[in-house]
């Protein structure tokens, strides 16, 4: 499997989108992927990694 790098526009959405909500309804998912040109699943794993970083801290 291929990792992928986001470009720096696509975080910072990425990031304002998660400070507002740290959770995704998978019609959010869908619009934010298509907004992005990114997979709903690669907007998910993000997002899962995300909780996960903010968490171990």
């Amino acid at each position: 499997r291929r990792r992928i790098l986001f470009s720096s526009q696509q975080v910072e959405v990425l990031q304002n989108r998660f400070q507002i909500n740290i959770y995704l309804s998978p019609i959010e998912r869908e619009q934010l992927a298509r907004k992005l040109h990114l997979s709903p699943k690669q907007v998910k794993v993000w997002f899962q990694n995300q909780r996960y970083k903010k968490r171990k801290k």
